[in-house]
């Protein structure tokens, strides 16, 4: 299981992916408007949320984070007509490697974040946050 599930009681850490011209500004009014949310989400920006790699995924949940989030540019991406549709595909790709390395899939969730968003990206880390200690407390509970 995951590194990051050694104790359900602390502050789940979360990889957000953000795109730079989509999501990113709606994170950053989040911030910049004190609206409040973990202090253990950390953002790295990408180009394209098309562009993450499943391996990416797997990677940051095997370094202990506990979930990660791709905040996709959804129908707004500026790069590609079809960027929805291929993140779907690698959320789906990704979803089925953390299974195969023995990682809940649900500890990888999308959502498109637009660039006035910031509402919606404090909600869905709000609710990401409580999903992984759910699940964080229901794994401990089966390893022990």
């Amino acid at each position: 299981m995951s590194a990051g599930n050694s104790n359900s009681s602390r502050v789940p850490r979360i990889l957000v992916f953000s795109t730079n011209n989509i999501s990113d500004p709606g994170i950053d009014m989040a911030g910049g408007s004190h609206m409040s949310y973990s202090p253990a989400v950390l953002v790295i920006p990408v180009p394209c949320s098309s562009g993450i790699k499943p391996s990416w995924v797997l990677h940051a949940i095997d370094a202990g984070f506990d979930g990660v989030f791709i905040a996709a540019d959804g129908t707004d991406c500026a790069y590609l007509q079809d960027c929805t549709k291929r993140t779907g595909e690698i959320v789906q790709k990704a979803q089925s490697l953390l299974e195969k390395h023995g990682h809940d899939p649900r500890r990888l969730k999308m959502a498109a974040i637009c660039s006035v968003c910031a509402e919606s990206f404090q909600s869905h880390m709000d609710k990401f946050e409580a999903a992984l200690m759910k699940l964080n407390s229901t794994e401990e509970k089966v390893a022990q």
